[in-house]
């Protein structure tokens, strides 16, 4: 998952709950990870937001979004692109990465995504969520 030449010719589409906003994504992920902050708890409406990381090079947007950027637990900011229409969250940019976007795992309605090698935050994990290895 994380070598330069593994897998260049695939292709993810991550999308929206209407579809009008998307990322195509080409290779694989950099890495995915598992945030357990209370701002991702928020932005997902779940106990917890997995990213997968692309080089922007390999990422093309498609589509209007809106954009909302807050600080990180880290304190550098992170600006979400979600669709005006429906409201759905599909990529960001973390100012703490400028290399790469972060693309919501879940929009890519893949179940065999690869799963995330790290998790994050863990000080907000809710206590019946299991930890990652």
């Amino acid at each position: 998952m994380h070598d330069d030449g593994d897998r260049p010719d695939l292709t993810r589409t991550a999308s929206c709950a209407c579809d009008r906003l998307s990322a195509v994504c080409s290779g694989e992920p950099r890495k995915v990870s598992l945030c357990h902050c209370q701002a991702c708890q928020k932005r997902t409406g779940s106990t917890y937001g997995i990213a997968a990381f692309f080089r922007q090079d390999d990422v093309r947007t498609l589509g209007e979004s809106r954009i909302y950027t807050r600080p990180s637990e880290s304190g550098f900011p992170v600006a979400f692109h979600f669709c005006p229409e429906c409201g759905s969250t599909v990529f960001w940019y973390p100012q703490r990465l400028p290399e790469l976007i972060a693309v919501a795992v879940g929009a890519f309605a893949d179940p065999s995504f690869p799963k995330p090698v790290q998790a994050v935050h863990a000080e907000h994990r809710h206590t019946w969520v299991p930890d990652i290895p």
